[in-house]
């Protein structure tokens, strides 16, 4: 399952992406973390100390490679250079299983903190003025789209602060969206935003309160997000441990349980091959339409495969 952290910035999204990671990889679950965000932090956050570098290649760094080895035999798409971030898989297309023996998991995954972790690289100097964030995103789009994910299997990705995250389709490429609310105005009003983009799409959005400290901010957040409110976290003396680089034995009990309550949410999803590849499908059709047809000199419509069918039934028809 596919699983993005969303949120104001300074909400605790990196924080909670991290914790549900490690959640997941100390429970014995295969789990692949991805920073996704303008600021790379969630490396620290799992545990890299602050004078460590993360050693593998950003995503970002080999996106050409990384379109090489996904088209494989596909006679849809000649060339990396034919390939866009959308660009959906067809017959020929090679398909990721999570942490599978392939290029891109090799080259790309490092551990940080028992959790396989990949990035997507930094916005540096020579992108001001000439690229956006969302070009850099293109390598995590194209991985999702060409991943098999299967039960109790999970990719959980950092994303983009405030609603610039729908600036792209790669909010339909997860199974479920945790936004992560502070009980402030500021921060609802966030949650309205993605709440009213994701309906649009039938993208659910579950809410998780953080940084709660009482029945007040607790009544704030259910007053104003109501049945979406899934679970909270409370002010944390572990976070600000570890944020401060002291040792501290474990996450508090009532946290601990938040994450497993995130856990059961996400696990309470049906996985729907059929709406995640129209999904992909629409939002290529839509892209090809405003930029990539012409950045290209192409008709990308054509590289849309109407035989193929993603999922597990996408593997088979490999063997």
């Amino acid at each position: 399952m596919r699983v993005a952290f969303v949120g104001k910035g300074g909400s605790g999204k990196t924080t909670l992406s991290a914790l549900f990671s490690r959640r997941l990889a100390r429970a014995g679950a295969p789990v692949v973390a991805i920073d996704g965000d303008i600021n790379q932090h969630l490396a620290y956050a799992l545990g890299l100390d602050e004078d460590e570098l993360f050693t593998a290649p950003p995503l970002s760094a080999r996106t050409g490679e990384i379109k090489d080895y996904l088209r494989g035999a596909n006679p849809r798409i000649p060339s990396r250079d034919a390939m866009v971030k959308t660009t959906p898989p067809g017959r020929g297309s090679r398909l990721l299983r999570l942490l599978g023996d392939d290029e891109v998991h090799a080259h790309h995954v490092q551990e940080v903190g028992d959790v396989p972790l990949m990035v997507t690289g930094a916005f540096d100097e020579s992108d001001l003025g000439v690229a956006c964030y969302h070009s850099k995103l293109g390598a995590v789009e194209l991985y999702l789209n060409h991943l098999v994910d299967g039960p109790g299997e999970y990719v959980v990705v950092d994303m983009t602060a405030g609603a610039d995250a729908f600036a792209s389709g790669l909010f339909t490429r997860f199974d479920m969206t945790f936004l992560v609310v502070e009980p402030t105005r500021k921060s609802v009003s966030v949650y309205r935003q993605y709440r009213d983009h994701a309906a649009e799409f039938g993208i659910p959005v579950g809410v998780v309160g953080n940084k709660v400290t009482g029945e007040d901010d607790l009544d704030f957040l259910r007053g104003h997000v109501g049945n979406d409110l899934v679970a909270h976290c409370e002010q944390s003396s572990y976070v600000r441990a570890q944020e401060q680089g002291r040792g501290h034995s474990e996450l508090e009990p009532h946290n601990a349980r938040t994450l497993d309550r995130l856990r059961a949410a996400v696990d309470a999803r049906t996985k729907d091959w059929a709406a995640f590849q129209k999904h992909a499908v629409d939002f290529h059709l839509r892209n090809a339409g405003a930029w990539a047809d012409e950045a290209t000199g192409q008709d990308l419509a054509g590289q849309v495969d109407p035989d193929f069918r993603h999922g597990p039934e996408a593997l088979t028809a490999l063997v």
